[in-house]
């Protein structure tokens, strides 16, 4: 057992010989606890600090005496603990010194340069088009999943719901395996098999061991290309979604987001909603499920990706015998992407039974690829979020929730940067007392005006800090690694490496928060979507006259 005391060690040989037993004469008088050395240096006295006074040579037994000495009285698990380094101590014959003692532990020594200990994201790409990416962390546990660039901004008026309705089919049994037989098999692993839709992409994912990798992976294949989309199966489904239907209902802020897309875009892709409407859920057959595979469930539109503890070879192995051939039978030219052009306009759903309002305004944005995300990233966070458990008051960093807190202006609000392929929404959700919805506004647009004129840089350098911070958090655990490599690997074409995430998050300053907002923010006509009671909500026409200059 080794303790600290002060800047010196003290071993104790409970058990073992004592010091005297162990060490030779010559190196008794050296082996001094007042931060000396043991080594081929001979001390004139155990007290005394005086390495002038050396004599040259020891015998080879009383090195090895040493050796032996230090193998007993330091344990092995301690000694990797201790910075045991040999340096000369005294030029000339004395050789070199084993340094014992008053040195610093290695884990508090300042480094001289700065290593990344981040494992490397590895690509690769089939004949086929299905990209192979992964992240090796050494975990005991994976999460391995099926990125595919296809949601419902890839369907029509008429197949709107398609890409939601496969999702849940998908889970229902396949050529393999029945509804039963998968869920069992995933029980047993002690895995995880989940899903979900977005409006430009649709995953399937599996958390489980990093030992069942080859097993998850064969589950994964088999339910996106063997699905047996059974007429009964089918028919059931419906139920459960006309179901999800009625609880996503209920969410108001859901509710007002598929009406600020609705106006946004309008007439466009984007402005659908995710599930589709009632007549379309309770229409969609087998025949529309098929086709929507056949048309986007291709090579080129896919990525495996995994995190945790996965061997790149291996995961490339498994996609080359689970996705090499039979992907290819999905042919034909890739579906172009759909624009979606974003129109200034407003939606009223009024309410006054309701005792909130819930109320959106955005922007349009740009496009994940885009130079100037970044910088709509920094001026999001800027404006932050706040509702009434927040406990700081008129302390708070964002200058909007100051003004929130002291005018009693909403119940809550939080600012979002939506981005898509080619374009974006950039703005806010709040919610309100019917009485103070005009107040409320008025103290946002006010904001905005206020990050296009005169944002300081100390308040910029807080957001990217936090920002960073924020995207570093999101990145614990397999699963949100896994899930940040596939969407990249969609919007990108490749992971971009955290430090060069940190190097263009500090390359935003004051200037280019200004110009950058003056850009998207500064007269132009926003998107809004309001539900509840809302007659106090000012005219469309003077919120967009506030988007250029505010009066108080």
């Amino acid at each position: 057992m080794i303790q600290r005391l002060d800047q010196y060690y003290l071993v104790q040989t409970t058990n073992i010989q004592t010091r005297s037993q162990i060490l030779p004469r010559s190196l008794k008088e050296c082996y001094s606890f007042h931060g000396h050395q043991v080594g081929t240096t001979v001390c004139s006295g155990t007290s005394g600090h005086n390495p002038g006074s050396t004599t040259s040579d020891l015998s080879s037994v009383e090195m090895a005496a040493a050796t032996a000495a230090r193998a007993v009285i330091l344990p092995i698990a301690r000694r990797r603990l201790w910075s045991f380094t040999q340096r000369p101590l005294v030029r000339g014959a004395a050789g070199r010194s084993l340094h014992f003692g008053g040195i610093r532990l290695r884990s508090t020594q300042p480094a001289t340069q700065i290593v990344l200990n981040v494992p490397e994201t590895r690509v690769t790409c089939l004949e086929n088009g299905l990209r192979v990416a992964s992240e090796d962390s050494g975990l005991s546990t994976c999460t391995v999943g099926l990125w595919i660039d296809a949601g419902s901004r890839y369907e029509n008026e008429k197949n709107n719901g398609t890409a939601h309705f496969l999702e849940h089919m998908a889970f229902k049994g396949t050529k393999k395996r029945s509804q039963l037989d998968l869920e069992l098999e995933i029980e047993n692993m002690g895995a995880h098999l989940n899903a979900y839709t977005s409006r430009e992409q649709t995953v399937y994912y599996a958390k489980a061991f990093s030992k069942d990798l080859p097993r998850a992976v064969e589950i994964l294949a088999d339910i996106i290309q063997n699905s047996t989309l059974g007429e009964a199966e089918i028919e059931r489904e419906r139920g459960v979604i006309l179901r999800e239907m009625q609880e996503v209902e209920t969410n108001l802020q859901e509710v007002v987001f598929d009406y600020l897309h609705a106006t946004a875009y309008q007439n466009t892709a984007l402005g659908r909603t995710i599930l589709g409407p009632t007549e379309n859920i309770k229409s969609i057959n087998r025949k529309d499920l098929v086709d929507y595979i056949t048309t986007h469930y291709k090579g080129p539109r896919i990525v495996l990706a995994a995190a945790g503890g996965v061997s790149h070879d291996e995961l490339l192995e498994l996609a080359k015998f689970h996705f090499g051939d039979s992907l290819y039978a999905n042919k034909g030219e890739v579906p172009a992407l759909p624009p979606c052009k974003f129109t200034g306009s407003e939606i009223r759903v009024r309410d006054d039974k309701m005792p909130l309002a819930h109320l959106a305004i955005a922007v349009e944005a740009v496009g994940w690829a885009h130079p100037d995300t970044i910088c709509l990233m920094v001026a999001n966070t800027l404006i932050g979020n706040w509702d009434r458990s927040f406990g700081g008051g008129m302390n708070l960093s964002s200058k909007l929730a100051q003004l929130t807190c002291h005018g009693n202006l909403c119940h809550s609000f939080q600012s979002f940067n939506t981005s898509y392929t080619d374009t974006g929404l950039w703005g806010l959700y709040m919610v309100c007392e019917p009485a103070t919805i005009a107040d409320m506004l008025h103290a946002v647009q006010q904001e905005w005006m206020r990050l296009c004129t005169n944002v300081t840089e100390s308040e910029v350098a807080r957001a990217k800090n936090l920002l960073k911070t924020n995207m570093l958090l999101q990145l614990d655990g397999s699963t949100p690694i896994c899930e940040d490599i596939g969407r990249q690997m969609l919007c990108y074409n490749r992971r971009i490496p955290i430090p060069e995430l940190e190097a263009r998050i500090d390359a935003v300053n004051a200037k280019t928060v200004r110009e950058v907002c003056t850009k998207y923010i500064y007269d132009k006509s926003p998107a809004i979507a309001a539900v509840g009671p809302i007659e106090r909500l000012p005219d469309f026409n003077q919120i967009c006259s506030n988007m250029c200059w505010l009066r108080d």
